[in-house]
């Protein structure tokens, strides 16, 4: 929806506008600079013009003028959206994963393509400050084998949709360990095969991306964020 409305402009600009509508009838997009040569005034002019009939520029004019539509907005920067996560951080909810960790000795992290890097660089904290096994299975039937009762299999994953992790938690249910996914999106079929499921935020990134073009940035705010959490735990049991 947008609204144009010629009733504003003076007439030098009515008749800019009006030039460059008749000329689009029978003529290719053409550019701002051209735009000022056929109306015979600057390009500012131009600009102004077309501003003040209800358009966000130039390019929106000519976009409108030819397609009847506006141009699709361009998808969020990812450093706004990532402003937007660590506004509605849940600090509670890293105090509750940190918990989580420490209730169980043996803990096995996975995941495919970049999640299962960035699971294998949360990995190499921990070790250094819990006393349980942790480890990152490199493939589904690893993480299988290095599953047992009581321990906990950590599924990281964006969206859940590259591949199923169904039949690893199956397995993992059936000998006894404790299963949890942490997700930056939310699919209601990771919900189905675990015991717990935390969602990392409801700022999406675009759709149009596939699983493995999605930036990994959330997780590792996420990690950061749990290393720190237990560091202080830490540092406060031994005063």
């Amino acid at each position: 929806m947008f609204n144009v409305d010629t009733t504003r402009l003076n007439p030098a600009e009515r008749r800019i506008v009006d030039g460059l509508v008749k000329h689009a009838k029978s003529n290719p997009p053409f550019k701002i600079k051209a735009a000022a040569e056929l109306c015979g005034c600057s390009i500012s002019q131009v600009s102004k013009a077309v501003k003040k009939a209800g358009f966000s520029g130039y390019k929106d004019f000519i976009h409108i003028l030819y397609t009847g539509e506006r141009p699709p907005a361009p998808a969020p920067d990812e450093l706004d959206r990532l402003k937007r996560v660590i506004d509605d951080f849940d600090l509670a909810t890293v105090a509750e994963f940190v918990s989580l960790l420490a209730e169980h000795e043996r803990i096995v992290f996975f995941g495919y393509g970049p999640s299962l890097i960035g699971a294998q660089y949360f990995e190499y904290k921990p070790r250094f400050c819990s006393n349980a096994f942790v480890t990152t299975a490199p493939d589904e039937q690893s993480a299988k084998s290095m599953l047992e009762q009581a321990s906990l299999l950590v599924i990281f994953t964006t969206t859940g949709q590259y591949r199923s992790f169904k039949g690893l938690a199956g397995e993992a249910k059936r000998k006894g360990a404790a299963v949890v996914v942490v997700s930056e999106e939310f699919n209601p079929l990771l919900l189905e095969i675990c015991h717990r499921y935390i969602v990392l935020t409801r700022h999406k990134q675009s759709d149009t991306l596939a699983p493995h073009e999605k930036t990994r940035t959330v997780f590792f705010i996420f990690f950061e964020q749990v290393i720190q959490k237990i560091h202080r735990d830490q540092a406060h049991s031994q005063t």
